[in-house]
């Protein structure tokens, strides 16, 4: 599975951002789909989830301001982030995976495929 990122970018705290993420390749394998983010020294961590089903998961730190979801037919996955904190700040990734995750968020190592990152800044 191929996913490119796009839309990060600047913003400053309280502002908002839509990522978007285009799959292409063998999308019929893809059980969930993800954004996990990273900065620099720490360990990747998934922020939200989806499976294809519909069902989402959430990181607490970002419970009531992102929301993942899909747009089967364009083989799309969005996040759309909302009441933006410095801590926010990080490089987004796309991830794809052949679990299906529930109401829960899979961890990074779960996924297969992953996506170039797409820089998201949250300035105070």
């Amino acid at each position: 599975v191929h996913l490119v990122e796009s839309g990060g970018g600047s913003v400053q705290s309280g502002g908002s951002l839509r990522l978007s993420c285009a799959a292409s390749g063998d999308t019929y394998s893809v059980a969930s789909m993800g954004w996990v983010r990273q900065t620099p020294g720490k360990e990747r961590e998934g922020v939200a989830t989806i499976d294809s089903y519909g069902d989402t998961g959430y990181a607490d730190s970002v419970k009531g301001r992102f929301t993942i979801s899909q747009d089967n037919a364009k083989n799309t996955l969005y996040l759309q982030m909302n009441s933006l904190k410095p801590e926010d700040s990080a490089m987004y990734y796309c991830a794809a995976g052949r679990v299906y995750s529930g109401a829960s968020i899979l961890p990074a190592y779960m996924y297969t495929s992953w996506g170039q990152g797409t820089r998201v800044t949250v300035s105070s």
